[in-house]
């Protein structure tokens, strides 16, 4: 995963539980990367130890902080200058979502080494849709959840999700409901 990934996890860890449980997620997880370069691409596993030494050292489930994470990551990633990219994908939440593939397009453009999942939508209506997610990474369908829910929140809308296939139990790919209130 590229180095944005990562400042994006210290960024949420530092906000929400200090620099010191940062400092002491590093070394729980064998991380001696100082500054992560966020147009470096790093080593998935980097990235799975320490949210696995995170949850470990804070006591969260995985799933409770990639869906928090997930949440963060849609407010940091506009910070970083890619808010226009969002903006871009559409201006409600079914267009946007509808757009993914194509965003991660672009983002390629400036990651070249970016292997993005895909995404698709079935079922669009007015007030919800069934987003697809596809990814060679295992585990990461709570942080979709939390992006889901991020990008509801940047929109200003109440949403609810829930995961009707699950990876996890056999499923070729995540799929979930998202209804909007």
């Amino acid at each position: 995963m590229y180095g944005l990934v990562n400042r994006a996890l210290q960024e949420f860890i530092c906000q929400h539980h200090g620099d010191a449980s940062w400092q002491a997620i590093k070394t729980m997880a064998s991380v001696d990367v100082e500054l992560f370069v966020r147009m470096e691409s790093y080593p998935d596993d980097i990235t799975y130890r320490l949210v696995g030494a995170a949850c470990e050292s804070l006591n969260i489930a995985p799933a409770t902080l990639l869906r928090n994470f997930g949440r963060h990551w849609v407010l940091f990633t506009g910070q970083e200058g890619y808010g226009s990219l969002l903006d871009g994908a559409g201006s409600s939440l079914q267009e946007i979502l509808s757009n993914l593939d194509d965003l991660h397009v672009r983002v390629g453009l400036m990651y070249p080494a970016l292997k993005p999942p895909s995404f698709s939508c079935a079922n669009v209506s007015d007030d919800g849709l069934t987003l697809h997610y596809f990814s060679e990474r295992p585990g990461l369908a709570p942080m979709v959840i939390g992006l889901i829910e991020g990008l509801g929140e940047r929109l200003g809308k109440s949403l609810t999700i829930s995961q009707t296939s699950d990876r996890n139990t056999g499923a070729d790919h995540d799929s979930f409901d998202i209804r909007i209130a």
